[in-house]
């Protein structure tokens, strides 16, 4: 039984807190903020990969090739290249990309969507990480 139900979609939960977790993809909220930037995150888990890239810390290892990463989905989209596959495939072009993240941002080339901008100086960035080294 799953008794707690999403008022804007039809998930279903057993537990109350999971419903929560869930219902921060409506709202859109980002209570999670980093002490570094201006990056807000909906999950305290996607802050934690986010304040690696500041740390240079890489918690995820490939078993295969030690290949180290930031994120545990990166890490996922890695292992696919060891097993062949690269899933995600624009639909503008068929780039594939084993990582879902890798194709938003080469999607991004095609758009000219640049939804990352400096708060200093105006500049827009496609992907985070250039903002990121933009201000240094």
């Amino acid at each position: 039984e799953k008794p707690f139900k999403c008022e804007f979609c039809d998930a279903k939960f057993t537990q109350k807190t999971n419903l929560m977790t869930h219902m921060l993809i409506h709202t859109k909220e980002k209570p999670y903020k980093c002490e570094h930037c201006d990056a807000k995150f909906s999950y305290k888990s996607s802050l934690k990969g986010h304040l690696q890239i500041h740390t240079g810390v890489k918690l995820y290892k490939c078993e295969h090739c030690n290949a180290k990463f930031s994120y545990k989905s990166t890490l996922k989209g890695h292992l696919q290249m060891h097993m062949g596959g690269k899933p995600y495939a624009c639909q503008l072009c068929n780039a594939k990309f084993w990582c879902k993240s890798n194709l938003l941002n080469h999607t991004r080339t095609h758009t000219g969507e640049r939804p990352y901008e400096c708060e200093f100086c105006g500049l827009k960035f496609a992907q985070q990480t250039n903002l990121i080294s933009h201000k240094g």
